[in-house]
């Protein structure tokens, strides 16, 4: 079957079909087009009331997918055909898991649940168990606080698993080049990549020309400071002189050296912060955790 490409006229043509056949409200819907690379249909109706989704046939799982994630009472109006005409279906998800899509189409799903607002800082139980241990959630948030995601952004994680998956969510129109140099670590991320169904996360293992030829080109990195970050630093700001910067470390050496790095890669509006949280234990007494540095950084747009 030929494959159909959702242009203006024809989206305009679906949303004119629900709007005179249903009685929904479409002043808010969200449009996906996912016959395009880099589209997150679970986050999407987790965060919308209601959702068009695009897409064309051979798609044998989504249904599944949207009721493996905790979806299964969102409502999914649709019709049989590739033309928005004829008579309209309306079923759950739960009831629709053992069919696929037959035909390129608009079909909407309505998630009455749906709570439109960022997700910052998730629990780590969220989060695949394998070898990778993650930051606690709170400072998390902290680093993306940091970091000012964009929904267009495309984004350099270097050794930050739960931050590449945050990331991935948080800018669903970019990319998230995810680094991580240990094999075992890779796959941890790839089960986390399928558990949030994420589809614009791209797993590399370093930071070179020949790793990331295919991806595109980052204006912001979070990374990990290890041994190898003025390398990786001096390879990105050299495709990027307007990359922005969020570093973090354990190490006080490494915090306290970095500025002179981040100035000679022609970085500037340098600051530093330490991170200290403390919780509350079974015994009434408090437990700090480990308390990062975090740098940020900008490249000098203006010279």
């Amino acid at each position: 079957m030929e494959q159909q490409i959702f242009t203006n006229e024809v989206i305009l043509s679906w949303l004119q079909y629900y709007a005179k056949n249903t009685t929904l409200d479409l002043e808010h819907v969200k449009l996906i087009d996912i016959t395009k690379k880099n589209k997150n249909v679970i986050p999407t109706v987790e965060a919308h009331k209601t959702t068009m989704v695009f897409t064309n046939a051979g798609i044998d799982d989504i249904f599944y997918r949207l009721w493996n994630a905790g979806l299964g009472e969102c409502d999914v109006w649709y019709n049989e055909g590739s033309d928005p005409s004829g008579e309209i279906l309306h079923q759950k998800v739960k009831d629709m898991i053992d069919r696929g899509i037959n035909a390129s189409a608009g079909m909407l799903i309505i998630n009455p649940n749906a709570r439109n607002t960022a997700k910052i800082g998730l629990s780590n139980e969220m989060f695949q168990r394998g070898s990778i241990r993650y930051v606690g959630s709170e400072i998390r948030a902290i680093i993306l606080n940091k970091m000012m995601v964009a929904p267009q952004d495309d984004i350099c994680v270097i050794g930050g698993a739960s931050i590449a998956i945050e990331t991935a969510l948080m800018a669903p129109e970019g990319t998230v080049i995810a680094v991580e140099y240990n094999g075992q670590d890779r796959d941890t991320l790839e089960d986390n990549v399928a558990h949030f169904d994420l589809h614009n996360v791209k797993i590399v293992d370093r930071v070179d020309e020949d790793s990331m030829k295919d991806c595109p080109v980052p204006s912001l990195v979070f990374m990990v400071a290890s041994a190898s970050t003025e390398k990786e630093l001096e390879y990105l700001v050299g495709v990027n002189s307007n990359i922005n910067v969020v570093l973090y470390t354990l190490d006080f050496k490494v915090a306290a050296g970095i500025t002179g790095t981040l100035q000679e890669l022609g970085l500037t509006d340098i600051d530093t912060i330490q991170v200290a949280i403390s919780k509350l234990g079974s015994n009434n007494t408090f437990k700090q955790e480990p308390a990062p540095w975090i740098i940020t950084a900008r490249t000098r747009t203006n010279d």
